[in-house]
This record gives C-alpha cells, structure tokens and sequence, in this order.
C-alpha cells in the first residue's frame, strides 16, 4: 500500500495582482473573510467523520502530472468543486498549491465566503493557498458589451480566459510547469470550452501545460457532492457572477420561488437583510 504523504503546513500568501498582470505579496494581507459577524456556519465535532470514515471504500487511481512535472498549480473556483480535485490530488501524493483568483465572483459579500470556505479546506490539508487581489474592476471592464450573453457564451469564456491567464502568469513566474482546476467538475459547465481556455492560457508561456483531467469520471462528480456535505460546505446558490445572479432570479421569480438571499446558506437566517 502507497504510504500517505506527509502533512503540510498551510499557508496563505496574499497577492495583489497590478493591471499589468504583475503579481506580488501584500505584505500582512491574510486572505481571511472580511466580514465582521463572528458566527458563521462551522461543522461541530459530533458533526463531523474521521479521515478513516471519510477514505473508506473510496477508490480513485494513482494520478500522475503530465511531463513527469513535480508539482502543479491549480485554480480553485470554490470549496464545493474543489474537495474532490484536492482529495484525488492529495491522494496521489502529488505536491500542489491552491490559486484562488476569481474576480468574478460577486456581490464582495459572496466572494469573501466563498473563499473562506476554500481556505478552510485548504488549511484541513494543509495545502498552500495563494490569494490572488479581487480585481473586480477589471473583470466588469471585460465583459462589457456581454451583460446579456447566456451562461456557457461568450462572458464564460471571456471569464474562464481571464482567471486562466492570471493563473497561468503566477505559474510561470514562481516555477510551475503544470497548470489545471476544479472548474470543469461542475456538470454546470462546459468542459470543453474550460480546457480550450486553459489550454490558451499555458500555450503562452514555452513548457507550460494544462492538465485537462476529466474530475468527473469515476465517481467523481458524486464524491465532490458527498464532501460537500461531508464538510458542511457554503452552497452557493448560482455561478458568480452578478448577471448569473440576476438571470437566476429571474428564473426564481417565473417558478414562484424566493430569490437567491446572499449568505443565508452561509450564516443562516442571521445573513444581512440587505443582500
């Protein structure tokens, strides 16, 4: 039997990304939620498994980086699509770090939760977690002229494009030859236009390659849903972007259903009424 790699400490390296495309520390940036109400959703102990419970009767094949690469960079758009990219990874012994860039997310509100989750994760694995700057301003400039595109268009790929690249500029700046990411586990998206985009992003840059894993076979798709309740993730409710939230309530509203309450799934009924 393949003996476990050894734990790691985790460390979150706050980043500010200029719109130049430079990235460097922010000295004292944390990469914590920034919101000030201290009782967010958390698993209690009797709420929670063992790491024997959570292994057993799981199995996943021996994964291996593409060019014998020693180790990988990959983005993470959110816990929930990325605890079984990060459990088979893990499982692999394959040393990787977390990239959370996703200047899409918005409101602010849902961006921060939305990353605290994913650094909850990352620190339980003690995975190394890059917290790339916000850079909303930049992505509203980019998809201007595309507000009204449907999911899975033009504004995805603009958007797949835009992480992609900033993921892929951090790799080649800091050593990594293998770039991929959870985006593509989500039966919600379009794996072809998220590996073609992934695949521009690496093409930049002499050596570099993105690891196009289909995260969704073998089970995989059904074990990211049981770890997302396994670990009492924050379910987010549409795909990030204001314009899906809009064309998501929209929806609700057609049905007769309530709209989306950003973070009600998050703090409970104590989420801030002006969501």
């Amino acid at each position: 039997m393949t003996a476990a790699p050894p734990a790691r400490s985790a460390v979150v390296i706050g980043l500010v990304i200029t719109d130049t495309g430079r990235a460097y520390r922010a000295g004292g940036h944390t990469g914590r939620c920034l919101d000030d109400n201290p009782d967010h959703r958390r698993p209690q102990k009797d709420e929670t498994v063992s790491d024997k419970e959570q292994t057993a009767g799981v199995q996943r094949p021996v994964l291996t980086l593409p060019n014998q690469a020693d180790k990988l960079l990959l983005h993470s758009c959110c816990a929930p699509c990325s605890g079984e990219v990060m459990e088979a990874i893990t499982a692999s012994g394959i040393d990787y770090t977390i990239f959370f860039y996703n200047p899409n997310i918005h409101p602010q509100r849902e961006y921060l939760i939305r990353k605290e989750e994913n650094i909850r994760f990352a620190e339980k694995h003690g995975v190394p977690f890059v917290d790339a700057d916000y850079d909303s301003d930049n992505w509203f400039e980019r998809a201007k002229g595309m507000e009204w595109e449907p999911e899975r268009g033009i504004r995805c790929t603009m958007c797949f494009d835009m992480r992609f690249e900033r993921t892929a500029l951090y790799a080649h700046e800091h050593g990594f030859s293998v770039i991929s990411s959870s985006l593509g586990i989500s039966r919600w998206k379009n794996m072809q236009q998220i590996n073609q985009c992934g695949s521009n992003a690496a093409g930049r840059y002499p050596g570099m390659t993105y690891w196009d894993y289909n995260w969704r076979k073998g089970g995989g798709s059904a074990r990211m849903i049981e770890i997302s309740k396994r670990e009492h993730f924050y379910q987010q409710e549409y795909c990030g972007c204001i314009y899906s939230l809009r064309d998501t309530n929209k929806h609700r509203k057609a049905q007769g259903r309530d709209i989306i309450r950003i973070g009600k799934l998050y703090y409970g009924d104590d989420a801030p009424s002006d969501s």
